[in-house]
């Protein structure tokens, strides 16, 4: 019989996890780093269900046995190929049949293998309740700033000697505005954006302060979770600032890409209420012949910093300049180290 074993988040860079849910259960989520064998397929999983519910849970074993056990072999070379010597864990949705199952038949195979008590529900227990808490050893320095000022790329680029950084634009696949979505696909599940997030801050060392941007509440269709976005919100702010003309040339280099330009008239008839209409019709018109610095000058004017920070009910620690990434990441250090 298999040995049960607790999750803790020690287990991801230590054992092989084996997720033997379907592969569209592991698509929607799953355990960082773990290895999809799946048990059943997605329509036999359908099919053992309806079994289960309208015969019982003896005719969908028999089932799921006449379903599974020619492959039975195969499962066991892939999960030994896979763990490469490294200790195997096997889960399932919630630590039941179908992990007990597979770790049964590995072991049986002669190599040892764990059962992960509580299965993928005692994970998602653990990032819910780290994003319920936000009790990071670590203090948040979030910055803030107009559209068009490099944040992101200021942030992409600290000194991961001195800093650690979370890009939370980057792990939800938009950039945070009407336009965030040019050239992304937000096309996994909020659960999954919550694991790659966790994750991210489970690798971050334990001895530097956490830089991030200030966001919404939303980034395009995701939500920061539990009480990230009151702890962003409660730490320290900076406010990030450059000129128009930086501003207009940070915005064309990442938008003026020909491709864009359909889901940018899509992304602009999004907006089209919050424009008034000859705005509309010249921003439209400035994307039909691809004006790229026109487009941006107008999206800045026009609406970006008309709609944002319209009211900023705080006091930044810092105001910084973008105008120049490594100065300005010389004057955060200088701030930071007053605040020690």
């Amino acid at each position: 019989m298999p040995e049960k074993i607790t999750f803790t988040p020690g287990l991801i860079d230590s054992h092989c996890l084996i997720d033997v849910r379907t592969p569209l259960e592991f698509e929607e989520d799953h355990i960082p780093g773990a290895c999809n064998v799946p048990l059943l397929t997605n329509e036999e999983r359908v099919e053992i269900g309806t079994i289960h519910k309208e015969v019982g849970p003896v005719a969908a074993r028999r089932r799921g046995l006449e379903l599974t056990c020619s492959r039975f072999s195969d499962m066991v070379e892939q999960i030994l190929s896979v763990s490469a010597g490294r200790p195997i864990v096997v889960y399932c949705w919630r630590g039941g049949l179908r992990s007990h199952s597979v770790a049964m038949l590995v072991e049986t195979c002669g190599t040892p293998a764990w059962q992960l008590v509580g299965g993928y529900k005692s994970y998602r227990t653990q990032v819910i309740d780290s994003f319920e808490r936000c009790d990071f050893p670590v203090p948040l320095i979030v910055l803030h700033g107009m559209t068009g000022t490099g944040k992101t790329t200021f942030i992409n680029n600290l000194d991961q000697q001195k800093w650690s950084s979370i890009d939370l634009e980057g792990l939800a696949h938009h950039r945070g505005s009407a336009f965030g979505a040019l050239g992304l696909e937000q096309d996994f599940s909020q659960k999954y954006f919550e694991t790659v997030l966790w994750d991210a801050f489970r690798r971050l060392p334990a001895d530097r302060p956490i830089v991030l941007e200030g966001e919404s509440q939303r980034i395009g269709r995701y939500s920061l979770p539990g009480n990230l976005y009151q702890k962003m919100a409660e730490s320290c702010k900076v406010w990030c600032h450059a000129d128009i003309a930086t501003r207009i040339d940070r915005l064309t280099a990442e938008y003026a890409r020909p491709e864009f330009r359909d889901e940018m008239l899509e992304a602009l008839e999004r907006i089209r209420k919050k424009l008034a209409g000859t705005r509309y019709a010249e921003l439209k018109g400035m994307i039909e012949e691809w004006d790229v610095e026109g487009i941006a000058r107008s999206l800045i004017e026009d609406y970006y910093d008309k709609m944002y920070y319209k009211k900023r009910l705080w006091t930044p620690a810092l105001d910084l300049p973008l105008e120049d990434f490594r100065q300005a990441e010389t004057e955060l250090e200088r701030f930071w180290m007053t605040q020690a």
